[in-house]
């Protein structure tokens, strides 16, 4: 099976994904939207779900009815198994949805997904801090509605209640790592940034989709999880870092935001590639530019990146990290299909949003 054959499995899933989102909008805001007493909250709920869970790449929800499908025989999969497994992803993607609208608050992002950030909406403004929250309690409501009395129901609330922990452990040590106003260069290490980046990302991004489709499944054994979690944390490690190279070398129109790490004094890959490579000279200019909110600040910046040839270094960590991974996956998944794993990375290889 070649790469194009092994994309076009996300691709089929997508169209049935897109077609089951009116109904989890039906069943998190019909009953309710009857109701005297909050039925233009649940207005306002339908609206914040039509805005912020639409218009992104749906590959964690979709992993979900991929993996699953890779894990079971066809027979197996019955039109309501069907309907639960689109409903689990698209829980991990009002999870998703939930991070983006707070993440875009605490780091003043302008765009997300080609348009203005939630917050940013005439009337909105920090009232999207309960429209995060809003989104968040909705999992819980469809796990109940499509899934209690499946034998792994437990499983799952669990696993996404240990996902939203872990990511939130992740957000913080991203905010405590680079507070605004306070550069301090000493903070961005490898070490930090791997941490950062294994919390805040990996975890929900390609363990949560990954192990939900398991615990579908009836794979529960701390082996199998724990070979799948090695692998998945190694692509979301791999994820993030073309993410910090896509905000500030990718194309706005392509990637759908404008980056701001730099401005943000976000602990980014470049930023940790730069501090390990720069001379005293070098250092000086990150200092006094990086963390600011300044256009000719933040070129500095990117001019300094450039003349480090950190492209061609991102360039050959992807290539590098690829071919990890892919040995990674011979080593490890030997009790689970390693096509699971190889979609993922080839999904994600040389991706340019």
């Amino acid at each position: 099976m070649n790469g194009d054959q092994k994309l076009d499995v996300y691709d089929q899933a997508k169209e049935k994904f897109l077609q089951h989102f009116p109904q989890i909008v039906k069943v998190l805001t019909e009953d309710d939207m009857k109701c005297p007493d909050t039925g233009d909250a649940v207005a306002r709920l339908r609206e914040v779900l039509e805005y912020n869970a639409i218009g992104g790449k749906y590959q964690r929800g979709l992993t979900v009815l991929v993996t699953l499908q890779a894990l079971v025989e066809p027979r197996e999969l019955d039109a309501d198994s069907l309907q639960r497994a689109l409903t689990v992803g698209w829980c991990v993607e009002l999870l998703q949805a939930f991070f983006l609208v707070s993440d875009d608050i605490m780091d003043a992002s302008l765009t997300r997904r080609g348009k203005s950030c939630w917050y940013r909406k005439p009337g909105i403004g920090l009232d999207a801090v309960n429209d995060a929250v809003l989104l968040e309690a909705c999992i819980y409501r469809l796990l109940k509605f499509y899934c209690r009395e499946q034998p792994y129901y437990l499983n799952l609330i669990e696993l996404f209640l240990q996902t939203c922990y872990q990511t939130e452990i992740g957000q913080t040590l991203d905010l405590i790592t680079a507070p605004q106003g306070h550069v301090d260069l000493s903070r961005f290490t490898e070490k930090r940034y791997k941490s950062i980046v294994k919390y805040k990302t990996a975890f929900y991004s390609f363990y949560l989709p990954v192990a939900a489709a398991m615990y579908m499944a009836g794979i529960d054994g701390e082996k199998e999880h724990s070979s799948a979690k090695k692998i998945l944390l190694e692509i979301g490690e791999f994820f993030q870092v073309q993410d910090d190279y896509l905000d500030l070398f990718g194309d706005p129109s392509v990637t759908g935001k404008i980056g701001t790490d730099i401005q943000d004094n976000k602990c980014s890959w470049l930023v940790v590639q730069c501090l390990l490579r720069a001379s005293p000279v070098q250092q000086q200019i990150l200092q006094e530019n990086y963390g600011q909110k300044e256009a000719e600040k933040v070129a500095q910046v990117k001019a300094l990146y450039e003349d480090m040839d950190l492209p061609a270094v991102f360039a050959q960590y992807e290539q590098d990290s690829y071919n990890r991974l892919v040995a990674l996956i011979e080593q490890c998944a030997s009790s689970l299909p390693p096509a699971i794993f190889l979609r993922l990375a080839q999904k994600i290889y040389k991706r340019k949003k």
